[in-house]
């Protein structure tokens, strides 16, 4: 499967965005998603994650309550919707596809397939 993600952007703190990660190649059904970023000179961190069918969602403490990962399997799509944009914030932002469907998997090594990253800045 492919990922191409989209929606980056500069915003100003206190604002939203909303990303999209489309999938290519093969259906969205047979993944679990999701959203992980990295900051300039930081590892990769996890963001989000969805199950297969949208009926379990994992997120980071850090965006609890800000952030909300969705997904419509008949467009092929995933979104993260971020809400109370923070400076902490801006990193690249990238979707990845885990092969195993359920679960609440965090680690990067856990998916196997990633987009190419969508940068987010938000100013203060």
């Amino acid at each position: 499967v492919q990922l191409q993600a989209s929606g980056g952007g500069l915003v100003q703190a206190g604002g939203s965005l909303r990303l999209s990660c489309e999938a290519f190649g093969r259906t969205l059904r047979s993944y679990a998603m999701g959203w992980f970023r990295q900051a300039p000179g930081k590892e990769r961190e996890f963001v989000a994650r969805i199950t297969w069918s949208g009926s379990n969602t994992y997120y980071a403490d850090s965006v609890k309550g800000r952030f909300t990962i969705s997904r419509d399997n008949a467009k092929n799509t995933v979104y993260l919707q971020m809400n109370i944009l923070l400076p902490v914030d801006t990193a690249v932002y990238y979707c990845a596809a885990d092969r195993d469907r359920f679960g609440g998997e965090t680690r990067p090594d856990e998916y196997e397939y990633w987009g190419q990253g969508t940068l987010v800045t938000v100013s203060s």
